[in-house]
């Protein structure tokens, strides 16, 4: 027996409950602007809780768990990698939506599909492969290219318009169109932060007494006690507003923190001490292949003679779509003579 022989549709009914429950600056499921392509809507899901779910079983999501997020390649079982950091983003998107009534289902897709453009080993691939393109290479509209084009083969996952607007402006300079974007927004920042000063504490660049005074007295002295503030802090100074807002110290104390972080981590020698090989590595792999486009698996080959796509492009793609360990393994084979077997 299916929905139909009931004569229930539970979307439908859930779209309701939207309209009972979430606040009006909410974006309702029924509201939507919807897709490039229509589709006949779900009996079950909300047409955002199908965004969600198309994300989780996307190849590129799944990509994320061997990427860097800032140590490479890192040994202990216990850091972070691109795909824990998106988990921990939707858990703090998720707890303030809920708090403010937002739509949840909407944060939670946005959040699961914001870095699914980025490179192998973090920034360090993102810089080298913008350099190297001719067009430019920004993971935030890398994430988009990989939603709108390169899953499926071309085809996309076509998700909602709510969804890639909230991807493509997670980034600090971006001005998302919901509030539910503007939660993703700010979680990113809150999520890398604080796992940042916890990986970089474990792997001993700093201790957490060496983090200002000023900022913990304001944020806290743990990772629990900054993220407890920082969440708060976020819900009651939006709660029933038209905007996700924070209060001047606590926001002021954020950024500063993130500079701290920059300053100490971000471009400290002994954490980016191999970074100098990525760009090696990757500027190879670029080459190669733009001279070699031939050896790129069929389906970026069809990118480029069936869609109209520049080689420069389709081999960013490619790359950009490595897993650390995959873009090593190309790299080995292209260039690391093999021993000679009979």
């Amino acid at each position: 027996m299916n929905t139909n022989d009931l004569g229930i549709n539970i979307r439908e009914e859930q779209e309701k409950k939207e309209h009972l429950y979430f606040s009006r600056f909410a974006a309702f499921s029924d509201e939507s602007q919807g897709r490039d392509r229509p589709e006949e809507p779900c009996q079950i899901r909300t047409i955002y809780q199908r965004d969600r779910d198309r994300i989780i079983h996307c190849k590129s999501f799944r990509r994320l768990k061997h990427k860097t997020q800032v140590f490479l390649a890192p040994e202990g079982d216990h850091y972070r990698t691109r795909l824990t950091h998106t988990l921990e983003v939707a858990q703090i998107a998720r707890s303030i939506s809920r708090a403010l009534r937002l739509n949840e289902d909407l944060t939670e897709a946005i959040a699961l599909g914001h870095d699914l453009g980025h490179t192998p080993f973090g920034h360090a691939g993102e810089r080298t492969l913008n350099a190297l393109c001719p067009e430019g290479f920004s993971h935030y509209k890398q994430s988009i290219r990989t939603v709108e084009f390169l899953e499926k083969d071309g085809r996309g996952l076509n998700l909602t318009k709510e969804v890639r607007d909230g991807i493509l402006n997670h980034r600090t300079a971006g001005m998302p169109s919901t509030l539910e974007g503007k939660v993703v927004r700010l979680s990113d920042k809150i999520a890398y932060i604080n796992h940042d000063i916890d990986d970089a504490i474990r792997a001993k660049i700093f201790k957490e007494d060496d983090v200002p005074k000023e900022y913990s007295d304001i944020l806290g002295n743990s990772t629990k006690t900054r993220l407890n503030t920082l969440i708060n802090d976020i819900i009651f100074n939006s709660y029933d507003k038209d905007d996700i807002c924070m209060s001047e110290d606590v926001e002021h104390a954020m950024k500063s923190l993130r500079q701290f972080m920059f300053d100490s981590l971000y471009r400290n020698p002994q954490a980016k001490s191999e970074e100098e090989k990525v760009y090696k590595l990757i500027t190879e792999l670029y080459s190669y292949y733009v001279k070699n486009v031939d050896e790129l698996p069929p389906n970026y080959l069809r990118f480029i003679n069936e869609c109209g796509q520049s080689k420069e492009r389709v081999v960013c793609d490619y790359i950009a779509g490595m897993s650390d360990q995959y873009s090593v393994a190309r790299f080995e084979e292209i260039y690391v003579p093999k021993s000679w077997k009979i």
